[in-house]
């Protein structure tokens, strides 16, 4: 069936973000990639203006059998906006595999990689263009080893699994004449890429809200830390990530810096998490322990564990754990943290 570019344009228009007009043109992996950025962040859709009628094009010549294709020997060439959409959701799929996946054993070895990789990996099949998924994964392994443990090893990870894609860039085999999918089977395969994306967040943000925002925050403000030398960027990014929180707060009524959305996200906050639980274990206090009382107990602590004044082997250990879980609570309690 030939493909129009109104109906396109009109799908791009409604439902564009979400990736209709790619289902509608027979670009699945383009659909889903667009359901899970958003339409590449917005800025992606936008881009799409310009970019349909080439999109349409493709399709006819898809569903006509004449479109003809470079030899495979040949790679496509490169494109500077496939790369930088490569790095970006590489990085987007760390960090929400950081948010919600973080518990599991060898997260940062194989988990972390293996998530960045796949979002590499979505980018490099979108169109005709396709990758080497197997050197892809491999260079992402490689690289976490030399940022185990870092908040910003999305990034890195990111970089080196999308140079290696665009290395092994090829071209997709052309489909097999007659090889038409029907709307059921694609819908479902796309159905459950968005499952597989969302439901490791979802679960964290319903059954682990506190250590979702707090992993959120330390995420913002490691990234803005470093623009430290350009103040003005700083500034732009930082109005642009809490955009959304102020939008919350225009359509429910709410200020900015009201106490009624103060007091929102304290009752938000106010369960421990199993680390600030553990903390309050270490310092033999209960769930109702003031910041008084977190001082008063981690004081006399110090002093029984202090290495100086106890001859004991396990003091020195002991007086550490002190030290972290005292910090701990002290960042529960800290008078802006719902400001």
């Amino acid at each position: 069936m030939v493909k129009s570019i109104i109906v396109a344009y009109t799908l791009w228009a409604v439902g564009g973000p979400l990736g209709l007009h790619h289902l509608y043109l027979g670009r699945d992996t383009h659909a889903l990639l667009w359901m899970l950025t958003l339409g590449g962040f917005g800025f992606g859709w936008v881009r799409e203006f310009i970019r349909i009628p080439a999109y349409v094009s493709e399709a006819n010549q898809e569903g006509n059998k004449e479109r003809k294709r470079p030899p495979t020997s040949t790679p496509p060439p490169v494109s500077p906006v496939r790369f930088a959409g490569q790095v970006c959701v590489g990085v987007y799929f760390g960090t929400v595999a950081m948010i919600g996946l973080n518990s599991l054993s060898f997260f940062y070895l194989i988990v972390l990689p293996l998530c960045v990789g796949a979002g590499v990996h979505l980018v490099s099949n979108v169109g005709q263009q396709t990758s080497d998924l197997q050197k892809t994964l491999t260079s992402c392994l490689a690289t976490s080893l030399l940022f185990y443990g870092s908040t910003l090893s999305p990034l890195p990870i990111s970089l080196a699994a999308s140079v290696t894609a665009a290395k092994h860039r090829t071209f997709k085999p052309p489909r097999t004449p007659g090889s038409k999918q029907k709307l059921g089977p694609r819908l479902y395969r796309i159905g459950l890429g968005w499952l597989a994306f969302s439901a490791p967040l979802a679960y964290c943000i319903f059954h682990n809200t506190t250590a979702t925002l707090y992993y959120l925050s330390d995420s913002i403000a490691a990234l803005l830390d470093i623009f430290w030398f350009l103040p003005w960027l700083r500034s732009v990014l930082e109005y642009l990530l809490l955009t959304p929180y102020r939008i919350l707060c225009v359509l429910t009524g709410g200020g900015y810096y009201e106490e009624a959305w103060r007091k929102v996200l304290e009752i938000l906050l106010k369960e421990y998490t199993e680390r600030e639980k553990e903390a309050l274990k270490i310092l033999s206090l209960g769930a109702e322990a003031s910041l008084e009382e977190i001082s008063r107990s981690y004081r006399e602590l110090a002093k029984k564990w202090h290495p100086d004044h106890n001859p004991s082997k396990d003091a020195e250990e002991i007086f550490v754990k002190l030290q972290e879980a005292y910090e701990v609570l002290l960042r529960w309690h800290r008078p802006n943290r719902f400001k």
